[in-house]
């Protein structure tokens, strides 16, 4: 079994996931914060710009967006693009892009001279000039810098230095507000286990992997069935497996509010991941765990950088998410735990002007009936959980950390399921609930707010129900 260290950015839906347990046919609603997003108020004086959020075009290079830095009309779509950047130096190559089907002149006309030329041709960019690119070569996640110097020509194009720059440099005081779904194929998946596969299916009828043709247009699915490492000593007939699945339709969610709110910075922003949420899985068997630090195993690690498009200005997106089994025993128990859940999940952060940034974590889910067996006595606690973070061209903005999951005590044998149905010996004890962390980080100011001293935290949330529980006599 090959483990890679794992990566709270996300991490995490997805969690990136949002996910609870409970009784058959029983909603539990959980929240970090009551908070909703920023609303986008209208401005004073009736004239900022309304922005459309929308995916980026497939199938063609996504234009570069430049505001001048002459102060000179709005942020507009660009023939230029990002040949070529280099993070150490903040060294950029922008080089003009093909015109045409072929990029190249018609005939007898010289390169200089062709009809509809731009300006940008002779002279690109300028000092004091903002760039947004889609990912480019040595930008993979995209680039939002402003010019600072240019050095001079080469065989590539204009070579320029940069540094950072915030999003209120060319979205303004223009306003957005829109969800994206997450093309389920644009998602790379990197399994960490043996017997991990990945199926999705897409609005245009493309469908992927073993599961693909069973799949709800954009869902993707992680499907694991595997064996886990045992406590020592343990008998063969107690080797401990991990079987199920997590299913997810996620989307990004964009807001922003570029009128004024009495200060230097946007009125409102909001930056999330939300979507459906599924899970279906069942740990088996004499897991390694032992009192003290619970054993996490990650079984698969998802990414995806979408592009959207807010208004003129390409938007890079950063997803990603660390799905695990995590197990926590106290003694030698062999455990028989499974669980089933669906609903939706929300998790990001939300700026306003005068309060600034409020951190957004919610979900609401049903579960159906769930059943746990513990043998030998102990404490036994299973969870299926999800790592994720979302950010902005390459930097971390919200990390979450949440585990649905379902823990059993016993000081013999014990089975509960929350339908009813019970095979008890000795005292016994069956619950359900989630665990939910997480961080807004500095990067969040990539907005154009200003910038907090410290990570913003979620606020540790726990939220536990009895499933079945009961004391028989031996």
């Amino acid at each position: 079994m090959r483990m890679l260290a794992r990566r709270l950015l996300l991490p995490g839906l997805t969690a990136l996931a949002l996910a609870a347990t409970g009784c058959s046919s029983t909603s539990h609603t959980g929240a970090a914060e009551p908070a909703a997003p920023a609303p986008l108020t209208p401005s004073a004086d009736g004239t900022s710009q309304q922005l459309d959020v929308a995916a980026a075009p497939q199938g063609s290079p996504t234009p570069a967006a430049v505001s001048r830095g002459d102060g000179k009309g709005k942020t507009e779509k660009s023939s230029l693009k990002v040949a070529s950047y280099d993070a150490k130096s903040g060294r950029a190559v922008i080089s003009t892009a093909p015109e045409g089907p072929t990029g190249a002149p018609s005939p007898g006309k010289s390169p200089d001279k062709a009809p509809g030329k731009s300006p940008e041709a002779a002279k690109p960019v300028a000092a004091g000039d903002v760039i947004a690119s889609a990912p480019a070569p040595g930008a993979p996640n995209g680039l939002l810098a402003k010019v600072t110097e240019v050095v001079g020509k080469t065989d590539r194009g204009t070579e320029v230095k940069t540094a950072a720059t915030t999003l209120n440099s060319v979205l303004g005081d223009g306003k957005a507000d829109g969800k994206v779904p997450v093309d389920p194929a644009s998602v790379t998946v990197e399994p960490l286990m043996k017997g991990v596969t990945f199926s999705w299916a897409k609005g245009d009828g493309l469908k992927f992997g073993p599961e693909g043709a069973k799949l709800p247009l954009g869902n993707l699915r992680l499907d694991v069935n595997a064996s886990v490492d045992t406590a020592p000593d343990a008998p063969a007939s107690a080797g401990a497996s991990v079987s199920g699945f997590v299913q997810l339709a996620p989307q990004v969610e964009f807001q922003y509010d570029g009128t004024q709110g009495g200060g230097a910075g946007p009125r409102g922003a909001f930056l999330g991941m939300s979507g459906d949420w599924s899970s279906q899985w069942k740990l088996q068997g004499r897991a390694a765990a032992s009192t003290g630090a619970p054993k996490r195993i990650p079984f698969a690690k998802l990414h995806s950088s979408p592009v959207i498009q807010v208004g003129p200005v390409p938007v890079v997106v950063n997803l990603d998410l660390t799905c695990y089994i995590q197990v926590e025993a106290d003694g030698r128990v062999t455990l028989d735990v499974q669980q089933d859940v669906k609903g939706d999940f929300k998790v990001g952060g939300s700026y306003a002007f005068g309060k600034g940034w409020t951190p957004v974590s919610t979900s609401n889910v049903q579960s159906t009936p769930v059943q746990a067996t513990v043998t030998a006595t102990g404490r036994v606690k299973g969870a299926l959980g999800a790592e994720a973070s979302v950010g902005l061209y390459g930097a971390v903005g919200v990390t979450a950390d949440f585990a649905p999951y379902l823990r059993g005590e016993a000081d013999a044998k014990a089975t509960a399921s929350s339908d009813g149905k019970t095979s008890l010996t000795g005292a016994w004890a069956v619950y359900g609930g989630f665990d939910l962390s997480g961080n807004l980080h500095l990067q969040l100011s990539l907005f154009g707010t200003p910038a907090f001293e410290r990570k913003i935290p979620l606020g540790s949330l726990n939220r536990e129900w009895a499933l079945a529980s009961g004391n028989t006599a031996r």
